[in-house]
């Protein structure tokens, strides 16, 4: 065992980067000469060091494994010294050791976060070393379990927030299909603000959305499905694309916990007719339409984002959609990842390409289907990452949203 002063500095020598660090927390000399020779003589594999005082102890709490306190000090009295500790290391191992021989002080000090309570001189060194031990391995217990009840918290969150952002489409028409993708960026497990949905209307009308609300997290997923829920709520009330986004811009400014959070969007919505339709852009990137004859970004004037300006008006512009097609719509996440080591990203440019590098490879072609489109859109984010050189860095999420030929149905 290694005996070191916090606040001389002297220390005993000793191989102590393998042993168990512990902080005595004790003003008397006496008694910590005492404790010095109890692990000593009963050969504990523990690096020992000092403090005077809480004050004192909080420069050797970071490297601590277990700390043994007294209940008396200059700086603190009582069970103030436990909670102290519970504040500065909640996952820190304690064990009283005090003069004090008080059975409900002992209950007390476990309840106020304490592993165990010893009284000075009913204690030998195998005893201490026993404790000191169980302590730790009690400590890492309770840390494992408190981390496995946070990881099934945060499991059931992610699960309920991706019902709320990722829904099923409303879609009766069968020459219609949809196809998406959520990725959490980088290493996150939570869902970010990035939601989708598709719903067609009493009237034939069919309405998709893509959307992003700025910044990742749970605060930022509970207000994308906020948007969702009301954006749908307005299709299917029957409200024209207009009055749908200024509500969804109401129910943003009403829901969101920064006053300068916003949420880019992208609605695209499908005539009866399917060749054509009408496309609002609010500070999102262009979709992009697949054909059998060409793909490119479908044009509309950039609105600003809801949440940006109290006042804001959605221009749509229209779009000529075909007989049979796919349109793409995508979060910024899915272009912003890096080509290569250098600084150049992906873009909406290098999406194309890789939309047409991944069509010459495939053998059905058109028409638009799901098995095309899921291949077009796996194969799609793939590259995507493989370029990045791993994981992408923001969340994304991918719709498409195909129609058949007349007649294939």
């Amino acid at each position: 065992m290694v005996a070191e002063d916090v606040s001389s500095g002297s220390y005993a020598r000793a191989s102590a980067s393998e042993r168990i660090r512990v902080l005595l927390i004790e003003d008397d000399d006496g008694d910590a000469l005492l404790v010095d020779e109890l692990l000593l003589d009963a050969g504990s594999p523990f690096s020992m060091t000092r403090a005077r005082s809480m004050a004192e102890a909080r420069t050797a709490l970071a490297s601590a494994g277990c700390v043994l306190l007294d209940l008396e000090l200059p700086d603190s009295r009582g069970l103030q010294g436990v909670r102290m500790l519970q504040e500065i290391r909640p996952d820190l191992a304690v064990v009283v050791l005090t003069g004090i021989s008080d059975e409900h002080l002992g209950e007390r000090a476990v309840a106020a976060g304490a592993q165990d309570y010893l009284v000075k001189g009913q204690v030998d060194g195998h005893l201490l070393h026993r404790v000191v031990r169980y302590a730790i391995e009690r400590r890492r217990a309770e840390e494992t379990q408190r981390q496995l009840g946070e990881a099934r918290l945060y499991a059931a969150e992610n699960a309920r927030l991706e019902r709320g952002l990722l829904p099923s489409p409303l879609l009766s028409d069968e020459r219609l299909s949809v196809v998406a993708r959520y990725r959490s960026g980088g290493q996150q497990m939570l869902l970010g603000g990035d939601f989708y949905d598709v719903v067609e209307a009493p009237d034939g009308w069919v309405h998709a959305i893509v959307g992003d609300v700025c910044g990742r997290g749970p605060d930022e997923a509970a207000l994308g499905v906020c948007l969702r829920v009301a954006w749908r709520t307005m299709i299917l009330a029957g409200q024209s694309a207009d009055d749908t986004l200024t509500a969804v811009q109401q129910v943003l400014e009403h829901e969101r916990h920064q006053d300068r959070l916003f949420a880019t969007l992208c609605m695209l919505s499908v005539a009866p007719g399917r060749a054509e339709g009408n496309l609002i852009l609010a500070g999102h990137p262009q979709p992009v339409l697949i054909t059998a004859d060409a793909v490119r970004e479908l044009q509309a004037p950039v609105s600003l984002p809801p949440g940006i300006a109290a006042a804001a008006r959605w221009q749509s512009a229209p779009v000529e959609l075909g007989a049979s097609w796919s349109v793409l719509m995508y979060t910024d996440g899915l272009v912003e990842g890096k080509v290569g080591s250098g600084p150049d990203r992906l873009g909406s440019e290098g999406l194309i390409r890789l939309i047409e590098k991944e069509r010459t490879q495939d053998p059905t072609g058109p028409p638009p289907g799901p098995a095309a489109s899921e291949r077009l859109v796996d194969a799609t984010i793939s590259q995507a990452r493989e370029l990045n050189g791993g994981d992408l860095d923001d969340d994304l999420a991918v719709l498409v949203l195909g129609c058949a030929p007349p007649g294939s149905s």
